[in-house]
């Protein structure tokens, strides 16, 4: 969003740097053949992309190849009339208690004039200007805050790894005002077959806990209050409970116990015709649905209704309509680019959020740059 120019074409876009390891080579040519194709087509004067999980599962293998990510990025011929550039990574694995593996790009135009960036030492804003790169742990930064959330925000959670979650957050200015924009990674659903009990699931109180811990944060009196954006993998999914329940209406549930434990291992909805075949099959990794395009058809229309992690937020903020597919659990191979996998129920877990303030800007500009340009929105 470009916050200099009332009547410039601007652009936000968030990727999502997941696991590199499995032909490196084509996956980083396939997305940076898309960002140079989104760059020309839409003639952004500011560009801001925020990764969370920056070098995937297996981050202490793939970091590397994380970072020569940003580098393309960086030096992509797209990117020759961006002057100003601010880069933060935070790749500093080793230190378990910080480590967030969030990355967030920032791209300033040459046209844009007089734009500043918060620093949180002095309390000040200052210019913006040439190359800026700092990759590491990000503590000694003074242009961004990063927290890793505590390990309290779960504490009822028996199954969760703590690596990688947390927010980081800059605030930048220009003639016409300011923004804060954030990156996120929130909590996982540690298990299909938990996240089942309850409607809303564990889970979701805790991404809630954490979410609301963010706006507070952001909305902290220390500091003059922003529009904000709120930029990643939230996690949310769907309210699986009353999913599932719709799902086997017509089906005949069977639950699968361990012998030992007396714990649920598994769940199989068996079609009461067509030869009991198997509607859908859930473990604590798996969720395997018969009819695939439910999640896929009209965007997934038929099933946004179980999308409410974010209805409890929103006196705070909000979100442009969701007109895309579900963005998890899709296949890691790049050759089935729309397949899901079985692991996990489809969901929208990557978003972007923002304040009614924010979202007001957006439609201000976009009405002023239709008026103004009458085929800009083609």
């Amino acid at each position: 969003i470009s916050v200099t120019l009332p009547y410039c074409r601007s652009a936000v876009l968030l990727p999502t740097l997941t696991t590199m390891a499995h032909d490196c080579g084509r996956l980083t040519a396939c997305l940076m053949s898309v960002f140079s194709q989104t760059v020309q087509s839409h003639k952004p004067r500011f560009i801001a992309l925020h990764f969370q999980e920056v070098g995937g599962k297996d981050y202490m293998v793939n970091m590397g190849h994380a970072e020569n990510f940003f580098c393309n990025i960086e030096s992509n011929e797209e990117m020759r009339d961006f002057d100003r550039v601010c880069t933060y990574v935070d790749n500093h694995f080793k230190n378990v208690d910080s480590f967030t593996a969030l990355g967030s790009m920032y791209f300033i135009h040459k046209s844009l004039k007089n734009i500043y960036q918060y620093d949180f030492n002095v309390k000040d804003f200052k210019a913006v200007s040439g190359q800026n790169k700092y990759v590491g742990s990000l503590d000694e930064v003074t242009t961004v805050e990063k927290e890793k959330f505590l390990k309290n925000f779960w504490p009822d959670v028996s199954v969760c790894v703590w690596a990688g979650r947390g927010q980081g957050g800059l605030g930048c200015v220009g003639t016409n005002g300011g923004l804060d924009l954030v990156n996120v990674h929130l909590f996982h659903d540690a298990s299909n077959l938990i996240a089942c009990n309850a409607s809303p699931s564990i889970y979701s109180d805790n991404r809630q806990k954490a979410l609301r811990y963010v706006i507070n944060r952001i909305s902290d009196s220390s500091y003059t209050p922003l529009p904000f954006f709120l930029f990643g993998d939230f996690n949310f999914r769907l309210d699986t409970l009353s999913l599932v329940q719709n799902l086997s209406t017509s089906a005949v549930v069977q639950t699968v116990k361990k012998d030992s434990s007396n714990e649920v291992e598994k769940i199989i909805c068996e079609q009461k015709d067509n030869d009991h075949k198997v509607l859908l099959h859930i473990e604590t990794k798996i969720f395997a649905y018969l009819h695939q395009a439910v999640f896929t058809e009209d965007n997934g229309r038929a099933i946004l209704k179980y999308d409410k992690e974010i209805s409890a937020f929103h006196d705070v903020i909000t979100e442009e309509d969701i007109l895309f597919p579900p963005s998890y659990p899709y296949c890691e191979d790049y050759t089935k680019p729309t397949q899901y996998m079985n692991t996990r129920c489809p969901s929208w877990c990557d978003r972007i959020l923002m304040s009614h303030t924010a979202q007001d800007i957006i439609h201000r500009v976009s009405h002023l740059a239709t008026l103004c340009h009458p085929h800009f929105m083609d």
